[in-house]
């Protein structure tokens, strides 16, 4: 039975734990080793990581970001980050030699292509990509065809952070929800542990019926993850680094092997807790022996409402850390718009946000009303329809 089996989630003989190792390998095969390595002795049931090209993520005007003391452009971050499909297939095999799950996020339509000819164990689809439509659409055509072919769709785990509940349910109106997982998470580096809302696991569960997890970027290795266990989460995900003082854009607030392993008990312990008393016998313990340790102020801080918002923190990033359609060069006014004109990007820290991505085929076809500049997101009023005249 794969992991990502729905019955199996809902059995609560185990939780799946893994190790987000996005790019903290810097594109180093023998760093990326050493970090399943460190997930490996930790004792995660999976690694995670992150294929990037960096014109499918954002535009090289996007700005820059804050790395160990210095301002770095994200854009060439990213394209530091590239690597040949050699690269993945290696670290899956690598993976898989050490009994554990290959796990890995594409950003677009290439990416996504290369991922499945290698044939990950499970594909994540990360908090901007949420609202990624051509790429969710692209996938879900992929399951459909391994359907028909009689074969299991690739398991999908797809995270929340920034999101709405409705870009959620649009997300599953184009997956479906057959062997496809949710994971509540906020999308802030750091993310304020009181933030966290984590009744929200319960919530989503009952809301869509799919498993539920946490995907936790806050800096506690413990507190989150073991209160999202109390309430029902199936799988815990967080950021694995061999050292904090890395060059990693998420090594700053990711767990060392020690802190991981620290994480990997206290969820076995919360899970055993489950098996023996109950789920909500065992919810009650759990978070009993939590508020010893936090305090009852602490604790119920975290659990929240259950009522799915907007964190504080990353309310100012919805809609330019989701995806929307911006320019990729400077067109002038009575250009047709074509696939190499514009993109579904992340618009980041300076550029304007464009329309939503669901509109990207819509667009193609249509002519241009003004100038444009790379970059810029694209707007109604920039377009013209197909057979309307200047």
């Amino acid at each position: 039975m794969h992991f990502l089996d729905y019955r199996f989630f809902y059995c609560y003989t185990t939780i799946m734990i893994i190790a987000e190792i996005g790019t903290s390998h810097e594109g180093s095969l023998e760093k990326a080793k050493r970090l399943v390595d460190h997930a490996k002795d930790a004792g995660v049931d999976a690694v995670k990581f992150q294929w990037v090209y960096a014109d499918e993520i954002l535009h090289q005007k996007s700005g820059n970001v804050r790395l160990n003391g210095k301002d770095v452009a994200l854009y060439e971050r990213f394209k530091s980050l590239e690597c040949p499909v050699s690269f993945y297939e290696k670290i899956a095999s690598y993976a898989h030699s050490k009994n554990l799950q290959f796990i890995c996020s594409p950003f677009g339509l290439r990416s996504l292509r290369e991922l499945i000819s290698i044939k990950p164990d499970a594909i994540k689809i990360a908090s901007p990509e949420l609202s990624h439509i051509p790429l969710l659409k692209t996938l879900a055509d992929y399951r459909s065809v391994q359907k028909a072919l009689g074969e299991n769709p690739v398991p999908l785990i797809i995270s929340s952070g920034v999101s709405k509940l409705a870009d959620i349910e649009k997300a599953f109106d184009i997956l479906g929800k057959e062997n496809v997982s949710l994971l509540h998470c906020i999308t802030s580096y750091p993310a304020p542990e009181t933030e966290y809302n984590v009744k929200l696991v319960e919530t989503l569960a009952n809301i869509f019926g799919v498993p539920v997890g946490i995907s936790d970027h806050s800096l506690d290795p413990v507190l989150v993850p073991a209160i999202a266990t109390a309430f029902g989460s199936v799988i815990t995900e967080k950021h694995i680094t061999i050292s904090k003082d890395s060059d990693g854009l998420d090594d700053p607030i990711a767990l060392n092997c020690e802190q991981f392993a620290c994480l990997v008990y206290a969820i076995h312990e919360c899970n055993a807790a489950i098996l023996k008393y109950g789920k909500l016998r065992g919810k009650n313990y759990i978070l009993k022996e939590l508020r010893k340790k936090y305090g009852r102020k602490k604790i119920a801080s975290v659990i929240g409402t259950g009522v799915k918002e907007l964190a504080p923190s990353e309310e100012k990033n919805y809609g330019r850390t989701n995806r929307s359609l911006h320019f990729t060069k400077d067109l002038c006014a009575g250009s047709i718009i074509s696939e190499e004109d514009i993109s579904v990007l992340r618009t980041e820290k300076v550029l304007n946000s464009g329309l939503p991505s669901e509109h990207y085929y819509l667009l193609l076809g249509t002519r241009l009303t003004r100038d444009v500049k790379s970059g810029e997101g694209v707007q109604w009023e920039d377009v013209l329809q197909k057979n309307e005249e200047l």
